[in-house]
């Protein structure tokens, strides 16, 4: 609820909209919009969509999220599964030829096969999931990306040097997974394993985005 109050403010300052539009817009008075930005009443799940509907925000949508309890020395039975409204927002997962083109697939509205999986990070474009093929990203220490791991791409942040990067290059039809290096004022699109060669950026390689999340499929 706190992250999709945050998100509903931002967003109303950067349309410099009112709640009193925002209320207009959902069909809701303009009392009851005041009551949910000061968490003194909750929305539905339909209505707090609507209200990103209302915002642009088409590509997000909140969800009811099931959590295992965390065990601690406060928790009576930490067996029992705790269920919270939680601000989660949903993206697309989409294939290696096909990464950088989900603007394009939203323009022209998801096919019913397509699959999405949730995550709690909030793009403010169209992000999207991939799933990790192949070891060059496995590494012995340190941050390890194995085989079947999802991975989720920011489109919208700044790829600095440091940080996961999905590319696509001039001379592969499919996009590639890497660490963003810089040496001697050069960039480079390093492997975490080590057995793999770093390349240089290529001039004509075009950055898809950065990777924010990693999780586990099974």
């Amino acid at each position: 609820m706190d992250k999709w109050i945050a998100l509903v403010r931002t967003k109303l300052r950067e349309l410099k909209l009112t709640q009193e539009k925002l209320a207009e817009r959902v069909g809701a008075s303009q009392g009851g919009v005041g009551h949910w930005l000061n968490k003194r009443r909750q929305p539905d799940l339909e209505t707090m969509n609507k209200v990103l509907h209302a915002l642009g925000l088409e590509h997000l949508e909140v969800a009811i999220v099931v959590r295992e309890r965390k065990a601690s020395n406060d928790d009576v039975n930490t067996d029992e599964p705790v269920y919270d409204i939680t601000s989660a927002y949903r993206y697309p997962v989409t294939d290696w030829e096909s990464a950088g083109q989900i603007n394009e697939k939203a323009r022209q509205g998801y096919q019913s096969s397509t699959v999405f999986e949730m995550s709690d990070h909030y793009a403010k474009g169209d992000a999207y999931w991939l799933q990790v093929t192949g070891d060059a990203m496995t590494a012995p220490v340190g941050i390890s990306i194995p085989q079947g791991m999802m991975i989720l791409i920011d489109p919208d942040l700044e790829a600095e040097p440091g940080k996961m990067v999905v590319v696509r290059t001039p001379d592969s039809e499919a996009a590639t997974f890497r660490q963003l290096i810089e040496e001697s004022g050069r960039r480079y699109l390093k492997p975490l394993n080590p057995t793999y060669p770093k390349t240089l950026l290529d001039e004509r390689s075009r950055i898809l985005g950065v990777v924010v999340q990693a999780t586990t499929k099974f």
